[in-house]
């Protein structure tokens, strides 16, 4: 008998779960899967030449509101959640939507989706989105450049456009972002990349990207989404953990499968944090994860001109899925606002247009901010818009891309960078141990 499978997810985990678990089979037919989170990625198809046989017509991808007539259209026997960065109670109220239909629920084996690489693999997540896991990587790549050592950056997927062209895809400049049409979103985890001076791989088919990775690099680079589990079975799992919102990393899906499997703990953002923040943390790490290495570090921030934004009415950008389902109240831009003497943080909401107006109603805790949402050309030209409108002194940026690069902002503005700063060897002195063992075994 053939067992009848969904798979929830949000254009990412959802597809790796079917590559790695099901494709190919013939026990198990996936009927369909669900998208939320991502705005523009449901009513597609994953298409048949990723599906593989047994799928002629590739797989439907409906909203997720539909899922309980889906089960029932298709009789489902189970449904399987494949997306991240949700909180427990969240996940529980999916699991009682599925089982009051009689139908079997369960979260992805992460196991089974984690693949083995011919190289070393470092890999980093994290206990929620915008923890800091992109300055984290970025300095382990550094830090094995350092020791004469390629890394290649291997991205969670974002497929967002073509999920057939944008099966492997290979990022070695900035030009490669626009041959492939990324989103401000991809942009954002790619580019700090790319100005770092390595190459970035993302896509739909992660085996197929390892393999075509592996012949040019001496490291795999793991770097997670949100706060999802590793694609690639590592040599040593970091996690980045966030004191600025302590307990989450012990309520969240599936953050809490990494701080417990991790090999060591980044507690990021030490400079900014509460003492009392960065101690429940610590706990909770000695607690449930007591083998695990508990590095301290700080994410300082800069600027070109700080004496530029003293006494400014100033308007901050942050990365938008950090302050939207991240739930985080600030970021590196208003840390740089407040660090340098911004006379008032503009509250954009008054001026917010389209789909950034829609942003803010559907996430009313942001607050004063604006989130860069831009997953497509429409929300991007709302977020410019929007921007412009803004009744301000300076625009102070602190997404990971030169926001200014992609759309026209017609008043001063001024990028916030930050990077990782650990506090003591061990960090450096544990990349290089898991590395040096891997590639002597």
């Amino acid at each position: 008998m053939v067992h009848t499978v969904l798979i929830m997810g949000a254009a990412g985990k959802d597809f790796h779960v079917f590559n790695t678990c099901y494709r190919g089979r013939s026990d198990v037919r996936v009927a369909a899967f669900t998208a939320t989170q991502i705005p523009h990625i449901d009513d597609r198809r994953y298409p048949p030449s990723l599906a593989g046989d047994g799928y002629p017509d590739g797989i439907p991808i409906r909203p997720e509101d539909e899922l309980v007539d889906l089960i029932k259209e298709h009789d489902v026997d189970e449904v399987v959640f494949a997306y991240s960065d949700v909180s427990n109670d969240y996940l529980d109220g999916r699991r009682q939507t599925v089982e009051g239909t009689g139908t079997k629920f369960s979260t992805f084996d992460v196991d089974a989706t984690m693949l083995k690489s011919t190289k070393p693999v470092v890999a980093v997540v994290a206990v929620r989105t915008g923890c800091g896991k992109s300055q984290t990587s970025r300095r382990i790549v550094s830090l094995l450049r350092e020791k004469g050592l390629t890394t290649i950056s291997i991205r969670h997927p974002m497929p967002y456009g073509d999920l057939a062209k944008q099966a492997v895809q290979r990022f070695a400049t900035l030009d490669d972002m626009v041959k492939h049409e990324c989103t401000i979103e991809e942009m954002e985890e790619y580019e700090p990349h790319i100005r770092n001076g390595a190459i970035v791989y993302a896509g739909v088919d992660y085996e197929a990207i390892l393999r075509e990775a592996e012949q040019e690099a001496d490291v795999i680079l793991w770097d997670g989404g949100n706060n999802d589990t590793p694609f690639y079975k590592p040599d040593l799992w970091v996690t980045v953990a966030d004191p600025h919102r302590p307990g989450h990393e012990l309520s969240y899906f599936p953050g809490q499968v990494n701080f417990e499997r991790a090999d060591m703990i980044v507690l990021n953002k030490c400079d900014t944090a509460e003492a009392a923040g960065i101690a429940t943390v610590e706990a909770n790490a000695r607690r449930l994860n007591p083998d695990a290495l508990i590095v301290r570090a700080d994410s300082p921030v800069s600027v070109a001109d700080p004496d530029a934004i003293k006494g400014k009415r100033v308007l901050v950008v942050e990365d938008g899925p950090t302050l939207t389902h991240g739930e985080m109240k600030f970021g590196a831009g208003v840390v740089a606002a407040k660090k340098w003497g911004a006379a008032e943080i503009v509250d954009p909401r008054p001026w917010a247009m389209g789909e950034i107006k829609d942003t803010f109603e559907k996430y009313p805790g942001v607050g004063a901010v604006l989130p860069a949402m831009g997953y497509g050309e429409a929300q991007m030209k709302d977020l410019e818009q929007t921007i412009n409108a803004v009744d301000c002194d300076l625009v102070l940026v602190g997404t990971p891309i030169d926001l200014a690069r992609v759309i026209t902002i017609d008043k001063p503005n001024m990028r916030v960078l930050y990077d990782l700063a650990e506090q003591g060897p061990e960090f450096a002195e544990a990349v290089e141990r898991a590395v040096a063992a891997r590639a002597a075994s």
